[in-house]
C-alpha cells in the first residue's frame, strides 16, 4: 500500500511539473487563428517573427494550414520590447485588460486602430503596449488647477464650473476628463438619473478630498471606452498630396519612365475633374530616380512632412524608408504597384493596391466556387508552368478537396480524345492550364475547340488568368468559342462610356495614346487619384473608418475593396472581377462584393 502511495505521489509532482512547464510556455507565446487569404508568410510577417519559429511551435504547419486553425506564435522577446500581442479571451473586455496590464484604454486603441465594439471578441489578436501609462493619463487629464491634495479650496459654489454636454458624450467620459467619480457627478446633478442629452449644462463639482473620497467603482463597457477614444476625423479645406515615383526624366529607363509619366498624366486627369467639382488640391511631384537611387533626399523635405497623403514609391528597396517616414508624421501612404512587401502588415497608414499573392488566390477560389458551385475540374498541365502558378494551383486544389470536390489532370498538349475522358455530362467542366502563358494557350485552344465542337451537349468553360487580357487580339474567337473566364483585379472594356470618355480625354489632353500595356498606366493614375482625393475632399482625414461609404466612386479600371491586415495594420486591397467572354459573343464583367 505504501509502495503504491508513493507512486501516486510520485505521479502527482510529475503532472505539476508538466503543468508548470506548460504555463512557461504558454507565457512565450499566444494563439493566432488563421484567416482566409493568409500564408505562413504573411502570418510571420504581421508578428516581425521568422516562418522557422513559427513552425518550431507548430510542426507540420510548413506543409498544411487552413482556416480557422490555431498557430502557436513566439512573443518577440527583445530587449528594447515596448509591445507585446495578446489574444482576447472569452469575457475579456477592453477595461478588463486596462486592469491586467496597467495601461490605458487610449494606449491600446492608439496602437490598434483597427480595433472597435463589433471585432472585440475572442479570438482576435491586439497589439498591448508595456509598462503602465494609466495613472500618467489620468493627472495629464485632469484640470491644471485640481491637484491631489487633502485640502478643498475654499470656495462658495459646489460648481467649479459648467459643462455644456457635445455630442456622443456620455457620464463616464466627462467623469473621466474631470478626474471626478460618477456619484459626485450625479451628486451635483440630480436630473442626470433620467440621462443626458447633447447641448445640457451640467455642474462640475470639485473633487472631494482624498482621505474622505470612497469612490464607487465605475466599470465602463467598451462601447462607452471605444466612444471616449473615438477621434473625429478633421475636414480638409486644402489637400496636400504628393507622388514619388522614378520618372528619370534625364534620361534612363526609358520603358519604366514613360509608365510612370502615364501614370502621373492620369492621375492629373483625376485632380482636373475634382477641381471641377469644388474640392482644393495641392500637388506636389518628386522623382525617385531608378532603383539604386537613395530616396532620403526627398525625405528629408519639409513640404513632405505636411502631406495628407502620398503616392509611392515603385521600387521595392523605397518602399520600407518611405512607409517609416509616413507612419512617423501620420500620413497616409498608396503603394500603387508592389504586391510582395510586407510593410501593410504593421503600419497602419498603408494602403496596398496590388493584393498580395495568398490573399488575392483566396479571393479567387471563394469566387470561383459561388460562381461554379458544382464543377468538375480538369487541370491542363503544361510544361513551362511557373512558380507563381503553382502556387495557385496548389491552393486551388486544396481548396477543392477541403470543400469536398475532385478533380482531375491531364496534360496539356493532350488531344481532344484525351480531354473527353475527363468530362461529366452532369457538371460544368472547366478547364484550367497550369501555366498563364500565351505558349501554354497556343498549344492547347485548337484542342479545345475541336472537343467543344465535338461535344456540343457537354457545359465546358476554359478558366485562366489576368495576363490573358494582353492576349485577346490573337485568341478573341477561341475565347468567345470556350466559354471562357479570367479572373483579375484590374479590367476596363474599352467599349464601355466610362472607357471611351477617358481615351477620348486622354487623347486631347496629351495628343497621343496610351502605351499598350496591361493595365493602362494611364488609368491606373486616374482611378487611384480619384479614389483617394475623392475620400479626402469630403470625409477628411478619417475616411477610411468605412470604406462602403465610397461605394458610389465607379473607377474606369481598378477594383477597389479594401480591409485592414489586422488590428494594428494597414490596408490590403482585396477586389477582384472575373471577366466572361460568353458564348453569345457578350463581353461581361462579374463584379463580387
Amino acid at each position: 500500500m505504501k509502495s503504491l502511495k508513493s507512486l501516486y505521489i510520485a505521479l502527482l509532482f510529475s503532472g505539476l511539473s508538466f503543468f508548470t512547464a506548460y504555463a512557461q510556455e504558454s507565457n512565450t507565446y499566444f494563439l493566432h487563428t488563421i484567416e482566409k487569404g493568409q500564408s505562413l508568410y504573411s502570418i510571420a510577417s504581421t508578428y516581425n517573427v521568422s516562418t522557422v519559429d513559427i513552425i518550431k511551435l507548430n510542426p507540420g504547419c510548413d506543409e498544411k494550414i487552413f482556416v480557422g486553425q490555431k498557430l502557436r506564435i513566439p512573443q518577440n522577446k527583445s530587449k528594447k520590447q515596448t509591445q507585446q500581442f495578446h489574444t482576447i479571451q472569452p469575457g475579456e473586455t477592453l477595461y478588463s485588460l486596462t486592469v491586467k496590464y496597467k495601461v490605458s484604454s487610449q494606449d491600446i486603441c492608439d496602437l490598434n486602430p483597427g480595433l472597435s465594439p463589433e471585432n472585440f471578441k475572442s479570438g482576435q489578436v491586439i497589439i498591448i503596449p508595456a509598462g503602465s501609462s494609466l495613472n500618467e493619463q489620468k493627472n495629464a487629464n485632469a484640470p491644471a488647477s485640481v491637484t491631489q491634495t487633502s485640502v478643498r479650496p475654499a470656495v462658495t459654489s459646489k460648481c467649479k464650473e459648467m459643462h455644456k454636454v457635445k455630442s456622443k458624450e456620455t457620464i463616464f467620459s466627462i467623469c473621466q476628463m474631470y478626474n471626478i467619480t460618477q456619484k459626485e457627478l450625479i451628486a451635483a446633478n440630480p436630473e442626470l438619473k433620467d440621462g443626458i442629452k447633447k447641448g445640457n449644462l451640467i455642474c462640475i463639482p470639485y473633487p472631494a478630498p482624498i482621505e474622505e473620497k470612497k469612490e464607487q467603482k465605475v466599470i465602463p463597457n467598451d462601447n462607452e471606452l471605444f466612444t471616449v477614444q473615438k477621434s473625429k476625423g478633421e475636414k480638409l479645406s486644402t489637400i496636400k498630396a504628393a507622388i514619388i515615383l522614378p520618372f528619370m526624366l534625364d534620361g534612363g529607363g526609358k520603358a519604366e519612365s514613360a509608365r510612370m509619366v502615364e501614370y502621373y498624366e492620369g492621375f492629373l486627369m483625376a485632380v482636373d475633374s475634382l477641381k471641377e467639382s469644388g474640392a482644393s488640391i495641392d500637388l506636389y511631384v518628386y522623382d525617385s530616380g531608378d532603383a539604386n537611387a537613395n530616396i532620403n533626399t526627398i525625405l528629408e523635405k519639409d513640404e513632405l512632412k505636411r502631406m495628407n497623403i502620398i503616392f509611392g514609391p515603385m521600387h521595392s528597396n523605397h518602399i520600407k524608408p518611405l512607409a517609416s517616414f509616413a507612419k512617423k508624421n501620420k500620413i497616409r501612404l498608396v503603394i500603387p504597384f508592389s504586391s510582395k512587401d510586407n510593410q501593410v502588415f504593421n503600419n497602419p497608414y498603408v494602403f496596398q493596391i496590388n493584393t498580395p499573392q495568398s490573399y488575392l488566390y483566396s479571393e479567387v477560389y471563394e469566387h470561383f466556387l459561388r460562381k461554379f458551385p458544382s464543377p468538375n475540374v480538369i487541370f491542363l498541365d503544361a510544361d513551362d508552368s511557373d512558380g507563381e502558378k503553382k502556387e495557385f494551383i496548389k491552393g486551388f486544389q486544396h481548396e477543392l478537396m477541403t470543400q469536398n470536390f475532385s478533380f482531375k489532370t491531364v496534360k496539356a498538349t493532350g488531344d481532344a480524345t484525351l480531354f473527353k475522358t475527363a468530362l461529366s455530362s452532369s457538371k460544368e467542366n472547366i478547364f484550367i492550364p497550369t501555366s498563364g502563358s500565351n505558349t501554354t494557350l497556343i498549344k492547347c485552344l485548337p484542342q479545345l475547340q475541336k472537343l467543344v465542337k465535338d461535344n456540343p451537349n457537354f457545359n465546358i468553360h476554359l478558366f485562366g488568368y489576368p495576363e490573358w487580357q494582353t492576349y485577346t487580339k490573337d485568341h478573341l474567337a477561341s475565347f468567345y468559342e470556350l466559354n471562357t473566364y479570367f479572373y483579375s483585379s484590374f479590367y476596363t472594356n474599352n467599349l464601355l462610356p466610362e472607357a471611351v470618355k477617358f481615351i477620348s480625354s486622354y487623347r486631347k489632353w496629351y495628343s497621343k495614346d496610351m502605351i499598350n500595356t496591361y493595365p493602362k498606366y494611364g488609368m491606373l493614375g486616374f482611378d487611384m487619384g480619384y479614389f483617394f482625393l475623392k475620400a479626402l475632399s469630403i470625409y477628411g482625414t478619417d475616411f477610411e473608418r468605412d470604406f462602403s461609404q465610397m461605394n458610389g466612386v465607379r473607377p474606369i479600371q481598378t477594383g477597389f475593396r479594401f480591409e485592414r491586415a489586422n488590428n494594428w495594420g494597414g490596408f490590403i486591397n482585396k477586389k477582384v472581377f472575373f471577366v466572361n467572354f460568353s458564348k453569345n459573343y457578350e463581353l461581361i464583367k462579374y463584379d463580387f462584393e
